[in-house]
Protein backbone atom coordinates (compact mmCIF):
# COMPACT_ATOMS: atom_id res chain seq x y z
CA UNK A 1 0.00 0.00 0.00
CA UNK A 2 1.18 3.47 -0.58
CA UNK A 3 1.77 6.30 1.10
CA UNK A 4 -0.78 8.31 0.21
CA UNK A 5 -3.12 5.02 0.42
CA UNK A 6 -2.33 4.89 3.77
CA UNK A 7 -2.51 8.31 4.16
CA UNK A 8 -6.63 8.39 3.25
CA UNK A 9 -7.35 5.16 5.01
CA UNK A 10 -5.87 6.12 8.11
CA UNK A 11 -7.89 9.13 8.40
CA UNK A 12 -11.20 8.35 6.75
CA UNK A 13 -12.83 10.08 9.56
CA UNK A 14 -11.04 13.61 9.39
CA UNK A 15 -11.31 13.30 5.22
CA UNK A 16 -14.96 12.90 6.48
CA UNK A 17 -15.91 14.51 9.12
CA UNK A 18 -14.18 18.08 7.70
CA UNK A 19 -17.07 20.13 6.71
CA UNK A 20 -18.31 23.74 6.28
CA UNK A 21 -21.44 25.56 5.66
CA UNK A 22 -21.76 26.57 1.44
CA UNK A 23 -21.71 30.32 1.10
CA UNK A 24 -24.72 30.03 -0.73
CA UNK A 25 -28.04 26.86 -0.57
CA UNK A 26 -31.34 26.26 -0.18
CA UNK A 27 -33.19 26.64 2.94
CA UNK A 28 -32.81 23.57 5.36
CA UNK A 29 -31.01 21.06 2.73
CA UNK A 30 -28.31 18.86 3.34
CA UNK A 31 -26.82 20.83 0.63
CA UNK A 32 -25.81 23.46 3.04
CA UNK A 33 -22.76 21.81 3.64
CA UNK A 34 -19.76 21.15 1.38
CA UNK A 35 -17.85 17.72 2.06
CA UNK A 36 -14.52 20.05 2.23
CA UNK A 37 -12.35 17.40 3.89
CA UNK A 38 -12.79 15.45 0.86
CA UNK A 39 -12.35 18.29 -1.53
CA UNK A 40 -9.06 18.39 -0.20
CA UNK A 41 -8.48 14.72 -0.27
CA UNK A 42 -8.79 15.46 -3.98
CA UNK A 43 -6.82 18.93 -4.77
CA UNK A 44 -4.00 16.91 -2.83
CA UNK A 45 -4.18 13.63 -4.92
CA UNK A 46 -3.82 15.89 -8.05
CA UNK A 47 -1.06 17.84 -6.74
CA UNK A 48 0.96 14.77 -5.82
CA UNK A 49 0.29 13.24 -9.34
CA UNK A 50 1.54 16.79 -11.10
CA UNK A 51 4.46 16.21 -8.33
CA UNK A 52 5.65 12.89 -9.44
CA UNK A 53 4.77 11.94 -5.60
CA UNK A 54 2.08 9.64 -6.75
CA UNK A 55 3.81 6.62 -8.34
CA UNK A 56 6.93 5.76 -7.97
CA UNK A 57 9.78 6.53 -10.85
CA UNK A 58 10.87 3.51 -13.32
CA UNK A 59 14.52 4.37 -14.57
CA UNK A 60 14.04 2.19 -17.23
CA UNK A 61 11.28 4.55 -18.97
CA UNK A 62 12.28 7.01 -21.48
CA UNK A 63 12.75 10.72 -20.17
CA UNK A 64 10.67 13.36 -21.12
CA UNK A 65 13.64 15.52 -22.49
CA UNK A 66 13.74 12.45 -25.20
CA UNK A 67 9.84 12.86 -25.48
CA UNK A 68 10.12 16.73 -26.55
CA UNK A 69 12.40 16.19 -29.04
CA UNK A 70 10.38 13.76 -30.70
CA UNK A 71 7.32 16.59 -29.99
CA UNK A 72 9.46 18.93 -31.78
CA UNK A 73 10.42 16.79 -34.68
CA UNK A 74 6.50 15.75 -35.40
CA UNK A 75 5.91 19.75 -34.97
CA UNK A 76 8.20 20.50 -37.35
CA UNK A 77 6.64 18.16 -39.93
CA UNK A 78 3.01 19.21 -39.39
CA UNK A 79 3.71 22.66 -40.30
CA UNK A 80 6.05 21.63 -43.47
CA UNK A 81 2.77 19.93 -44.26
CA UNK A 82 0.49 22.48 -43.78
CA UNK A 83 -1.17 20.91 -41.01
CA UNK A 84 -0.48 23.11 -38.17
CA UNK A 85 0.18 26.89 -38.89
CA UNK A 86 4.31 27.43 -37.56
CA UNK A 87 3.82 27.96 -33.55
CA UNK A 88 5.45 31.27 -32.07
CA UNK A 89 8.22 31.09 -30.18
CA UNK A 90 7.49 31.21 -26.05
CA UNK A 91 8.95 32.75 -23.28
CA UNK A 92 12.02 30.43 -21.91
CA UNK A 93 10.73 28.90 -18.45
CA UNK A 94 12.94 30.60 -16.00
CA UNK A 95 13.90 28.50 -12.54
CA UNK A 96 11.27 31.39 -10.37
CA UNK A 97 8.24 30.09 -12.86
CA UNK A 98 8.83 26.71 -11.20
CA UNK A 99 6.70 26.36 -8.84
CA UNK A 100 8.28 23.15 -7.47
CA UNK A 101 11.31 20.49 -8.22
CA UNK A 102 10.27 17.69 -10.44
CA UNK A 103 11.86 14.23 -10.16
CA UNK A 104 14.36 12.50 -12.37
CA UNK A 105 13.29 12.10 -15.69
CA UNK A 106 10.47 14.75 -15.78
CA UNK A 107 10.86 18.35 -17.36
CA UNK A 108 9.08 21.84 -17.04
CA UNK A 109 7.82 23.09 -20.26
CA UNK A 110 4.68 25.33 -21.50
CA UNK A 111 1.55 24.10 -22.47
CA UNK A 112 2.19 25.95 -26.08
CA UNK A 113 4.83 22.88 -26.31
CA UNK A 114 3.13 19.60 -26.10
CA UNK A 115 -0.12 20.05 -28.00
CA UNK A 116 -1.33 22.45 -30.50
CA UNK A 117 -4.71 24.45 -31.75
CA UNK A 118 -7.03 22.68 -34.54
CA UNK A 119 -7.90 26.40 -35.83
CA UNK A 120 -10.96 27.69 -36.69
CA UNK A 121 -13.93 27.26 -39.58
CA UNK A 122 -17.62 28.75 -40.19
CA UNK A 123 -19.82 25.60 -40.31
CA UNK A 124 -20.65 25.35 -43.68
CA UNK A 125 -22.70 21.80 -42.80
CA UNK A 126 -24.85 19.97 -40.09
CA UNK A 127 -22.18 20.01 -37.33
CA UNK A 128 -21.88 18.90 -33.72
CA UNK A 129 -21.80 22.00 -31.41
CA UNK A 130 -19.89 22.08 -28.09
CA UNK A 131 -20.64 24.09 -25.58
CA UNK A 132 -20.09 24.81 -21.95
CA UNK A 133 -23.46 22.90 -21.53
CA UNK A 134 -22.36 19.90 -23.32
CA UNK A 135 -19.43 18.93 -21.38
CA UNK A 136 -19.68 16.72 -18.27
CA UNK A 137 -17.01 18.78 -16.40
CA UNK A 138 -16.78 16.15 -13.09
CA UNK A 139 -16.01 13.11 -15.29
CA UNK A 140 -14.16 14.93 -17.99
CA UNK A 141 -16.15 13.93 -21.32
CA UNK A 142 -18.76 15.62 -23.76
CA UNK A 143 -22.33 14.80 -22.43
CA UNK A 144 -24.64 16.13 -24.29
CA UNK A 145 -23.83 17.92 -27.44
CA UNK A 146 -26.06 19.74 -30.06
CA UNK A 147 -26.37 18.61 -34.01
CA UNK A 148 -26.78 22.04 -35.33
CA UNK A 149 -27.39 23.10 -38.87
CA UNK A 150 -25.00 25.34 -40.73
CA UNK A 151 -27.20 28.26 -40.82
CA UNK A 152 -28.32 28.30 -37.30
CA UNK A 153 -24.84 28.21 -36.07
CA UNK A 154 -24.16 31.09 -33.27
CA UNK A 155 -21.23 33.04 -33.98
CA UNK A 156 -18.82 31.23 -31.03
CA UNK A 157 -19.20 28.01 -32.84
CA UNK A 158 -16.09 28.23 -34.70
CA UNK A 159 -13.24 25.85 -33.01
CA UNK A 160 -12.13 22.55 -34.78
CA UNK A 161 -12.06 19.69 -32.56
CA UNK A 162 -10.88 16.02 -32.58
CA UNK A 163 -10.64 12.44 -30.62
CA UNK A 164 -8.19 13.40 -28.15
CA UNK A 165 -8.61 17.40 -27.83
CA UNK A 166 -8.64 18.37 -24.70
CA UNK A 167 -11.59 21.83 -24.24
CA UNK A 168 -10.57 24.40 -21.40
CA UNK A 169 -13.39 26.78 -20.70
CA UNK A 170 -11.86 30.32 -20.35
CA UNK A 171 -14.57 32.40 -19.08
CA UNK A 172 -14.99 31.72 -15.41
CA UNK A 173 -11.98 29.04 -15.39
CA UNK A 174 -12.50 28.58 -11.61
CA UNK A 175 -15.73 26.58 -12.22
CA UNK A 176 -13.12 23.91 -14.43
CA UNK A 177 -15.90 23.37 -17.59
CA UNK A 178 -12.77 20.77 -18.77
CA UNK A 179 -12.98 18.24 -21.26
CA UNK A 180 -11.47 15.70 -23.61
CA UNK A 181 -12.97 15.25 -27.15
CA UNK A 182 -12.72 10.89 -26.74
CA UNK A 183 -14.28 9.84 -28.72
CA UNK A 184 -14.93 10.43 -33.32
CA UNK A 185 -17.92 12.64 -34.05
CA UNK A 186 -20.29 12.60 -36.26
CA UNK A 187 -21.21 15.48 -38.24
CA UNK A 188 -18.19 17.04 -37.54
CA UNK A 189 -17.61 18.50 -33.83
CA UNK A 190 -17.11 21.99 -33.68
CA UNK A 191 -16.28 23.89 -30.16
CA UNK A 192 -17.55 26.95 -28.95
CA UNK A 193 -14.58 30.22 -28.75
CA UNK A 194 -15.40 30.52 -25.10
CA UNK A 195 -12.96 27.61 -24.85
CA UNK A 196 -9.32 27.22 -25.68
CA UNK A 197 -8.26 24.05 -27.45
CA UNK A 198 -5.38 22.01 -26.87
CA UNK A 199 -4.57 18.65 -29.24
CA UNK A 200 -1.65 17.13 -27.34
CA UNK A 201 1.25 15.07 -30.01
CA UNK A 202 2.06 11.89 -29.51
CA UNK A 203 3.81 10.59 -26.39
CA UNK A 204 1.64 13.05 -24.44
CA UNK A 205 -1.88 11.42 -22.92
CA UNK A 206 -4.70 13.98 -23.10
CA UNK A 207 -5.54 12.62 -19.91
CA UNK A 208 -3.08 13.35 -18.26
CA UNK A 209 -2.96 16.62 -19.64
CA UNK A 210 -6.58 16.99 -18.20
CA UNK A 211 -6.33 16.31 -14.72
CA UNK A 212 -3.16 18.61 -14.60
CA UNK A 213 -5.34 21.15 -15.42
CA UNK A 214 -8.01 20.70 -12.73
CA UNK A 215 -5.06 20.50 -10.55
CA UNK A 216 -4.38 23.33 -7.64
CA UNK A 217 -0.85 23.90 -9.56
CA UNK A 218 -2.73 25.30 -12.73
CA UNK A 219 -5.67 27.12 -10.77
CA UNK A 220 -3.25 29.12 -8.71
CA UNK A 221 -1.04 29.73 -12.11
CA UNK A 222 -4.85 31.00 -13.83
CA UNK A 223 -6.01 32.92 -10.99
CA UNK A 224 -3.01 35.01 -10.97
CA UNK A 225 -3.21 35.96 -14.68
CA UNK A 226 -7.06 35.89 -15.06
CA UNK A 227 -8.79 39.17 -15.54
CA UNK A 228 -12.35 40.31 -14.25
CA UNK A 229 -14.06 40.43 -11.05
CA UNK A 230 -18.02 39.09 -11.52
CA UNK A 231 -16.82 37.46 -14.89
CA UNK A 232 -13.13 36.25 -14.70
CA UNK A 233 -11.20 35.43 -17.75
CA UNK A 234 -8.16 33.74 -19.28
CA UNK A 235 -7.02 34.57 -23.31
CA UNK A 236 -6.02 31.66 -25.15
CA UNK A 237 -2.06 32.89 -24.91
CA UNK A 238 -2.42 33.26 -21.61
CA UNK A 239 -3.39 29.44 -21.29
CA UNK A 240 -0.87 27.98 -24.33
CA UNK A 241 1.71 30.50 -21.56
CA UNK A 242 1.04 28.24 -18.68
CA UNK A 243 3.37 25.76 -17.52
CA UNK A 244 2.79 21.55 -16.94
CA UNK A 245 5.00 19.21 -15.40
CA UNK A 246 5.72 16.66 -18.19
CA UNK A 247 6.36 12.84 -16.96
CA UNK A 248 7.51 9.67 -19.42
CA UNK A 249 4.78 8.76 -21.28
CA UNK A 250 5.02 5.47 -19.44
CA UNK A 251 4.57 7.19 -16.44
CA UNK A 252 1.54 9.34 -17.37
CA UNK A 253 -0.58 6.34 -17.99
CA UNK A 254 0.56 5.07 -14.53
CA UNK A 255 -0.20 8.50 -12.81
CA UNK A 256 -3.50 8.27 -14.67
CA UNK A 257 -4.36 5.07 -13.67
CA UNK A 258 -3.82 5.79 -10.05
CA UNK A 259 -5.54 9.28 -10.32
CA UNK A 260 -8.89 7.21 -11.50
CA UNK A 261 -8.17 4.47 -8.70
CA UNK A 262 -8.14 7.26 -5.67
CA UNK A 263 -11.02 9.45 -7.22
CA UNK A 264 -13.05 5.83 -7.50
CA UNK A 265 -12.49 5.93 -3.35
CA UNK A 266 -13.39 9.81 -2.71
CA UNK A 267 -16.35 9.01 -4.64
CA UNK A 268 -17.40 5.83 -2.18
CA UNK A 269 -16.75 8.63 0.93
CA UNK A 270 -18.66 11.09 -0.49
CA UNK A 271 -21.61 8.60 -1.20
CA UNK A 272 -21.40 7.69 2.16
CA UNK A 273 -20.92 10.86 3.38
CA UNK A 274 -24.00 12.57 2.02
CA UNK A 275 -26.03 8.95 3.09
CA UNK A 276 -24.86 9.45 6.43
CA UNK A 277 -25.87 13.12 6.20
CA UNK A 278 -29.52 13.24 5.14
CA UNK A 279 -29.90 9.49 7.16
CA UNK A 280 -28.85 12.02 10.01
CA UNK A 281 -31.02 14.87 9.09
CA UNK A 282 -34.30 12.45 8.64
CA UNK A 283 -33.44 11.44 12.48
CA UNK A 284 -33.57 14.92 13.16
CA UNK A 285 -36.71 16.10 11.83
CA UNK A 286 -38.36 13.11 12.90
CA UNK A 287 -37.18 13.59 16.75
CA UNK A 288 -38.25 17.30 16.22
CA UNK A 289 -41.59 16.60 14.93
CA UNK A 290 -42.13 13.95 17.99
CA UNK A 291 -42.02 17.59 20.21
CA UNK A 292 -44.27 19.40 17.80
CA UNK A 293 -46.52 16.14 18.37
CA UNK A 294 -46.65 16.70 21.86
CA UNK A 295 -49.55 17.55 23.87
CA UNK A 296 -49.35 19.82 26.16
CA UNK A 297 -46.45 21.37 27.56
CA UNK A 298 -45.85 18.61 30.34
CA UNK A 299 -45.41 15.86 27.86
CA UNK A 300 -43.07 18.35 25.66
CA UNK A 301 -41.60 18.94 28.99
CA UNK A 302 -40.49 14.87 29.07
CA UNK A 303 -39.79 14.26 25.31
CA UNK A 304 -37.62 17.66 25.34
CA UNK A 305 -35.79 15.82 28.67
CA UNK A 306 -34.85 12.57 26.22
CA UNK A 307 -33.96 14.53 23.29
CA UNK A 308 -31.26 16.97 25.19
CA UNK A 309 -29.55 14.27 26.42
CA UNK A 310 -28.67 13.34 22.85
CA UNK A 311 -27.85 17.13 21.91
CA UNK A 312 -24.31 16.49 21.35
CA UNK A 313 -25.06 13.68 18.62
CA UNK A 314 -28.15 15.06 16.87
CA UNK A 315 -27.18 18.67 16.61
CA UNK A 316 -24.24 18.58 14.50
CA UNK A 317 -24.70 20.55 11.27
CA UNK A 318 -25.79 23.72 10.73
CA UNK A 319 -29.32 22.40 9.04
CA UNK A 320 -29.91 20.47 11.97
CA UNK A 321 -29.57 23.54 14.28
CA UNK A 322 -32.01 25.50 12.22
CA UNK A 323 -34.37 22.69 12.03
CA UNK A 324 -34.18 22.65 16.36
CA UNK A 325 -34.57 26.61 16.01
CA UNK A 326 -37.67 26.58 13.82
CA UNK A 327 -39.36 23.92 15.62
CA UNK A 328 -38.77 25.76 18.75
CA UNK A 329 -40.23 29.08 17.33
CA UNK A 330 -43.04 26.16 16.14
CA UNK A 331 -43.33 24.80 19.68
CA UNK A 332 -43.74 28.62 21.36
CA UNK A 333 -46.90 29.66 18.65
CA UNK A 334 -49.10 26.24 19.55
CA UNK A 335 -48.56 27.06 23.09
CA UNK A 336 -46.60 23.92 23.50
CA UNK A 337 -43.05 25.72 25.09
CA UNK A 338 -44.76 27.12 28.45
CA UNK A 339 -47.70 26.23 30.66
CA UNK A 340 -50.93 27.98 30.52
CA UNK A 341 -52.32 29.55 33.56
CA UNK A 342 -56.17 29.97 33.80
CA UNK A 343 -55.70 32.85 36.02
CA UNK A 344 -54.49 34.97 33.04
CA UNK A 345 -57.09 37.40 31.09
CA UNK A 346 -57.87 35.58 28.08
CA UNK A 347 -56.92 36.97 24.31
CA UNK A 348 -60.56 37.60 23.52
CA UNK A 349 -60.40 40.04 25.99
CA UNK A 350 -57.06 41.87 24.69
CA UNK A 351 -58.80 41.69 21.20
CA UNK A 352 -62.11 43.40 22.18
CA UNK A 353 -59.86 46.21 23.79
CA UNK A 354 -57.83 46.77 20.63
CA UNK A 355 -61.20 46.83 18.44
CA UNK A 356 -62.50 49.80 21.05
CA UNK A 357 -59.19 51.97 20.65
CA UNK A 358 -58.97 51.36 16.71
CA UNK A 359 -62.10 52.91 17.21
CA UNK A 360 -61.54 55.78 18.89
CA UNK A 361 -58.46 56.12 16.75
CA UNK A 362 -60.77 56.02 13.70
CA UNK A 363 -63.28 58.83 15.31
CA UNK A 364 -60.35 61.18 16.01
CA UNK A 365 -59.06 60.42 12.21
CA UNK A 366 -56.06 59.04 13.91
CA UNK A 367 -55.59 56.13 11.51
CA UNK A 368 -57.54 55.30 8.73
CA UNK A 369 -60.71 53.00 9.31
CA UNK A 370 -59.83 49.20 7.89
CA UNK A 371 -61.42 47.13 5.39
CA UNK A 372 -63.01 44.33 7.29
CA UNK A 373 -61.76 41.15 6.97
CA UNK A 374 -64.15 37.56 6.78
CA UNK A 375 -64.54 35.98 9.79
CA UNK A 376 -61.84 32.94 10.86
CA UNK A 377 -63.65 29.30 9.32
CA UNK A 378 -62.50 26.40 11.47
CA UNK A 379 -61.32 24.86 8.25
CA UNK A 380 -58.97 27.78 7.93
CA UNK A 381 -57.44 27.14 11.46
CA UNK A 382 -53.84 24.87 11.18
CA UNK A 383 -54.10 23.84 14.87
CA UNK A 384 -55.97 23.94 18.35
CA UNK A 385 -54.82 26.62 20.42
CA UNK A 386 -54.83 26.42 24.42
CA UNK A 387 -57.72 27.75 26.44
CA UNK A 388 -57.16 31.45 26.70
CA UNK A 389 -56.04 31.75 23.23
CA UNK A 390 -57.73 32.87 20.15
CA UNK A 391 -57.08 33.37 16.42
CA UNK A 392 -56.81 36.30 14.92
CA UNK A 393 -55.68 38.09 11.76
CA UNK A 394 -52.59 40.46 12.05
CA UNK A 395 -54.48 43.17 10.68
CA UNK A 396 -56.43 42.86 14.10
CA UNK A 397 -53.51 43.27 16.47
CA UNK A 398 -52.11 46.28 14.44
CA UNK A 399 -52.22 49.99 13.93
CA UNK A 400 -50.43 50.07 10.46
CA UNK A 401 -48.92 47.19 8.33
CA UNK A 402 -47.10 49.54 5.21
CA UNK A 403 -44.24 49.59 3.04
CA UNK A 404 -42.05 52.66 1.53
CA UNK A 405 -41.81 54.38 -0.92
CA UNK A 406 -42.57 53.05 -4.24
CA UNK A 407 -40.24 54.82 -6.19
CA UNK A 408 -36.40 56.65 -5.41
CA UNK A 409 -35.59 59.48 -3.91
CA UNK A 410 -32.48 62.28 -4.19
CA UNK A 411 -29.63 61.02 -2.33
CA UNK A 412 -28.13 64.62 0.06
CA UNK A 413 -25.12 62.81 1.82
CA UNK A 414 -25.17 64.28 5.40
CA UNK A 415 -28.64 65.39 5.62
CA UNK A 416 -29.29 63.09 8.41
CA UNK A 417 -32.53 61.78 7.20
CA UNK A 418 -31.74 57.92 5.71
CA UNK A 419 -33.75 55.70 3.34
CA UNK A 420 -33.01 52.27 4.15
CA UNK A 421 -33.63 49.24 2.13
CA UNK A 422 -33.72 45.62 2.70
CA UNK A 423 -29.72 45.11 2.63
CA UNK A 424 -29.65 47.79 6.35
CA UNK A 425 -31.80 44.45 7.50
CA UNK A 426 -29.31 42.81 9.68
CA UNK A 427 -28.84 40.37 12.34
CA UNK A 428 -32.42 41.93 13.73
CA UNK A 429 -30.78 45.57 13.68
CA UNK A 430 -31.15 48.08 11.17
CA UNK A 431 -27.76 48.88 10.24
CA UNK A 432 -26.91 52.57 9.29
CA UNK A 433 -22.83 52.28 7.90
CA UNK A 434 -23.02 53.62 4.37
CA UNK A 435 -26.76 53.55 4.56
CA UNK A 436 -28.59 55.93 2.03
CA UNK A 437 -29.11 59.92 3.11
CA UNK A 438 -32.21 61.72 1.29
CA UNK A 439 -33.33 65.38 0.86
CA UNK A 440 -35.68 66.30 3.77
CA UNK A 441 -38.51 67.48 1.83
CA UNK A 442 -38.51 63.85 0.13
CA UNK A 443 -38.50 62.50 3.08
CA UNK A 444 -40.97 64.19 5.00
CA UNK A 445 -43.56 62.90 2.29
CA UNK A 446 -42.48 59.45 2.56
CA UNK A 447 -42.51 59.57 6.48
CA UNK A 448 -46.11 60.30 6.94
CA UNK A 449 -46.54 56.71 5.19
CA UNK A 450 -44.31 54.83 7.31
CA UNK A 451 -43.11 57.24 10.80
CA UNK A 452 -41.13 55.07 12.16
CA UNK A 453 -40.72 54.57 16.13
CA UNK A 454 -39.16 52.11 18.29
CA UNK A 455 -40.86 48.96 18.61
CA UNK A 456 -42.34 48.91 15.09
CA UNK A 457 -41.67 45.73 13.24
CA UNK A 458 -39.26 46.31 9.99
CA UNK A 459 -40.05 43.45 7.74
CA UNK A 460 -38.20 42.42 4.49
CA UNK A 461 -41.45 41.97 1.70
CA UNK A 462 -39.58 42.05 -1.52
CA UNK A 463 -36.52 40.16 -2.86
CA UNK A 464 -34.65 36.87 -1.98
CA UNK A 465 -34.74 37.94 2.11
CA UNK A 466 -38.45 38.02 2.27
CA UNK A 467 -39.37 37.40 6.07
CA UNK A 468 -35.88 38.98 6.95
CA UNK A 469 -36.60 41.33 10.44
CA UNK A 470 -35.52 44.13 12.59
CA UNK A 471 -36.94 45.69 15.42
CA UNK A 472 -36.21 49.95 15.60
CA UNK A 473 -35.06 50.46 18.77
CA UNK A 474 -35.42 53.63 20.91
CA UNK A 475 -32.47 55.38 18.63
CA UNK A 476 -31.16 58.66 17.54
CA UNK A 477 -32.10 57.76 14.08
CA UNK A 478 -35.55 56.00 14.21
CA UNK A 479 -37.43 59.10 13.78
CA UNK A 480 -35.06 60.32 11.02
CA UNK A 481 -35.77 56.72 8.96
CA UNK A 482 -37.68 55.91 6.15
CA UNK A 483 -37.86 53.03 3.75
CA UNK A 484 -37.94 51.38 0.23
CA UNK A 485 -40.41 49.84 -1.08
CA UNK A 486 -38.55 46.72 -0.03
CA UNK A 487 -39.56 46.99 3.18
CA UNK A 488 -42.68 46.84 5.23
CA UNK A 489 -43.59 48.41 8.42
CA UNK A 490 -45.91 46.60 11.42
CA UNK A 491 -46.83 48.73 14.17
CA UNK A 492 -48.08 46.70 16.88
CA UNK A 493 -51.32 47.66 19.05
CA UNK A 494 -48.15 47.34 21.90
CA UNK A 495 -50.27 47.99 24.98
CA UNK A 496 -52.41 45.03 24.27
CA UNK A 497 -49.58 42.79 22.47
CA UNK A 498 -45.81 41.85 23.15
CA UNK A 499 -44.14 43.04 19.36
CA UNK A 500 -41.73 41.02 20.40
CA UNK A 501 -44.34 37.88 20.21
CA UNK A 502 -45.48 38.92 17.06
CA UNK A 503 -41.63 39.02 15.52
CA UNK A 504 -41.64 35.70 16.90
CA UNK A 505 -44.45 34.41 15.16
CA UNK A 506 -43.49 36.04 12.00
CA UNK A 507 -39.90 34.32 12.01
CA UNK A 508 -41.81 30.94 12.57
CA UNK A 509 -43.94 31.71 9.20
CA UNK A 510 -40.86 32.77 7.44
CA UNK A 511 -40.94 29.54 5.30
CA UNK A 512 -44.62 29.92 4.98
CA UNK A 513 -44.12 33.63 3.66
CA UNK A 514 -41.79 33.02 1.48
CA UNK A 515 -44.24 30.28 -0.89
CA UNK A 516 -46.72 32.97 -0.39
CA UNK A 517 -44.63 35.70 -1.95
CA UNK A 518 -43.48 33.77 -4.65
CA UNK A 519 -40.39 31.23 -3.50
CA UNK A 520 -38.02 33.01 -5.91
CA UNK A 521 -35.17 35.68 -6.04
CA UNK A 522 -38.34 37.59 -7.26
CA UNK A 523 -40.76 37.23 -3.95
CA UNK A 524 -43.42 39.89 -3.57
CA UNK A 525 -44.91 39.58 -0.32
CA UNK A 526 -48.12 41.67 -0.49
CA UNK A 527 -49.29 44.05 2.45
CA UNK A 528 -53.33 42.00 1.90
CA UNK A 529 -51.50 38.62 2.62
CA UNK A 530 -49.76 40.26 5.31
CA UNK A 531 -52.51 41.54 6.86
CA UNK A 532 -54.85 38.19 6.48
CA UNK A 533 -51.54 36.56 8.23
CA UNK A 534 -53.86 34.29 11.07
CA UNK A 535 -51.62 34.50 14.20
CA UNK A 536 -52.24 32.19 17.25
CA UNK A 537 -53.06 35.21 20.02
CA UNK A 538 -51.91 33.92 23.57
CA UNK A 539 -52.71 35.65 26.64
CA UNK A 540 -50.55 38.92 27.01
CA UNK A 541 -48.80 37.60 30.73
CA UNK A 542 -48.47 33.88 28.17
CA UNK A 543 -46.80 36.21 25.38
CA UNK A 544 -44.21 37.70 27.53
CA UNK A 545 -43.30 34.06 29.35
CA UNK A 546 -42.89 32.53 25.81
CA UNK A 547 -40.62 35.44 24.54
CA UNK A 548 -38.24 34.78 27.68
CA UNK A 549 -38.17 30.86 27.19
CA UNK A 550 -37.55 31.33 23.38
CA UNK A 551 -34.51 34.00 24.11
CA UNK A 552 -33.57 31.38 26.19
CA UNK A 553 -33.60 28.27 24.06
CA UNK A 554 -31.87 30.38 20.88
CA UNK A 555 -29.07 30.88 23.82
CA UNK A 556 -28.53 26.83 23.61
CA UNK A 557 -28.97 26.82 19.78
CA UNK A 558 -26.52 29.94 19.22
CA UNK A 559 -23.77 27.91 21.90
CA UNK A 560 -24.69 24.54 19.68
CA UNK A 561 -23.75 26.46 16.44
CA UNK A 562 -20.35 28.10 17.83
CA UNK A 563 -19.25 24.64 19.30
CA UNK A 564 -20.04 23.28 15.72
CA UNK A 565 -17.87 25.83 13.98
CA UNK A 566 -15.07 25.44 16.35
CA UNK A 567 -15.45 21.82 16.04
CA UNK A 568 -15.39 22.65 11.95
CA UNK A 569 -12.46 24.97 12.17
CA UNK A 570 -10.35 22.28 13.80
CA UNK A 571 -11.35 19.56 11.84
CA UNK A 572 -10.40 21.74 8.35
CA UNK A 573 -6.90 22.53 10.29
CA UNK A 574 -6.48 19.26 10.48
CA UNK A 575 -7.05 18.27 6.96
CA UNK A 576 -5.25 21.10 6.11
CA UNK A 577 -1.98 20.19 8.09
CA UNK A 578 -2.21 16.29 6.59
CA UNK A 579 -2.10 17.92 2.97
CA UNK A 580 1.02 20.04 3.97
CA UNK A 581 2.62 17.56 5.44
CA UNK A 582 2.15 15.32 2.54
CA UNK A 583 3.32 18.06 0.00
CA UNK A 584 5.98 18.58 2.17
Amino acid sequence: MSHLDTLITDHLDLWTAAVRPKSSAGRGSNSKLELTGIKKLRELILELAVRGKLVPQDPNDEPASVLLERIAAEKARLVKEGKIKKPKALPEISEEDKPFGLPEGWEWVKLGEIGYDHGQKTPDSSFTYIDVGAINKEMGFIDSPTVMAASDAPSRARKIVKSGTIIYSTIRPYLLNIAVIDEDMSPEPIASTAFAIIHPFDGVLSSYVYRYLRSPCFVNYVESVQTGIAYPAINDKQFFNGIIPLPPTEEQHRIVAKVDELMALCDQLERRSESQLAAHQTLVETLLAMLTDSADADELAQNWARLSTHFDTLFTTEASIDALKQTILQLAVMGKLVPQDPSDEPASALLARIAAEKAQLVKEKKIKKEKPLPAISENEKPFELPQGWAWCYLQEITFLITDGKHGDCNNLDNSGFYFLSAKNIQNGKLVYDNARQIVESEFAEIHQRTDLEAGDICMVNTGATVGKMAMAQDHIYTRKTTFQKSVAVIKVASNYISNRYVALFLESEIPNLLKLSGGSAINNLLLGDLKRKLLPLPPLVEQHRIVTKVAELMVICDQLKSRLKTSQQTQLALAESLVEGALS
